[in-house]
């Protein structure tokens, strides 16, 4: 099963969300920690007025840059939730499915990197992850007990030789998002697939809108306040 491309036409559309979805925009700034194996991971972090307070890792797509997810970022710290975006360990699907299943140690690493923050609150770090983000966001999440809600858009059970069916099995009884365009059939069945007999809450959102990725999130205004009110509500 081929999964769907990353990142073909979002730029655009990313750009238009920038100006239109949030009337304060921008108030991101820099970070930078420590992977696994040593290297430098890039971050933006999008802090709220009052702290601590919950948290949320956001993992983008294959090829697409953390900035993706600024508006929304934007969003969840209007929301009194602190963003943390972080970028990939690479640019292009490196050929590997071991490889890039692997990147989600730099999503693991962000947790871990949120935990030490002061300006945390413990025991209310979630991750949001788009397309192959999604499946390094589910793989993390399995991994990790402190991350306490998850957020999948447009996950495939098997992007490129990395599946997320057994991940999700280990994520157990822990709340899950499930959003997909029904116009993207693959995400839209491993959502519905994912929803089936769960150990847990698991919440699916289907969009009529025709877009794949963060790119959803630019073109269906129902998918982010969603997913603002889901990280409100299983973040407390």
């Amino acid at each position: 099963m081929c999964s769907p491309p990353d990142g073909a036409r979002v730029k655009t559309g990313v750009l238009l969300f920038l100006l239109i979805a949030s009337p304060v925009f921008a108030a991101g700034r820099g970070v930078s920690f420590r992977a696994e194996d040593g290297r430098t991971i890039n971050a933006t972090v999008f802090e709220p007025s009052q702290r601590p307070a919950p948290a949320v890792v956001l993992v983008p797509m294959l090829g697409r840059p953390k900035d993706d997810w600024d508006a929304m970022g934007q969003r969840l710290a209007d929301a009194n939730i602190l963003a943390l975006a972080i970028d990939l360990p690479g640019t292009s699907d490196p050929g590997d499915s071991k490889v890039l299943g692997g990147w989600s140690a730099d999503v693991r690493a962000a947790v871990l990197y949120l935990s030490s923050r002061q300006d945390v609150r413990a025991g209310s770090i979630g991750i949001a992850g788009a397309s192959l983000g999604a499946n390094l966001a589910a793989l993390a999440a399995a991994d990790l007990q402190s991350v306490h809600s998850l957020a999948l858009i447009s996950p495939s059970l098997d992007y490129r030789g990395v599946r997320i069916d057994a991940a999700m099995k280990q994520y157990d009884g822990r709340p899950a998002m499930l959003i997909a365009s029904n116009h993207d059939p693959y995400a839209a069945r491993t959502v519905r697939e994912l929803a089936k007999d769960p150990p847990g809450t698991r919440e699916t959102r289907f969009s009529e809108t025709t877009a794949h990725g963060t790119l959803l999130l630019v073109r269906d205004a129902e998918m982010v306040r969603a997913l603002v009110e889901w990280f409100q509500a299983t973040l407390r």
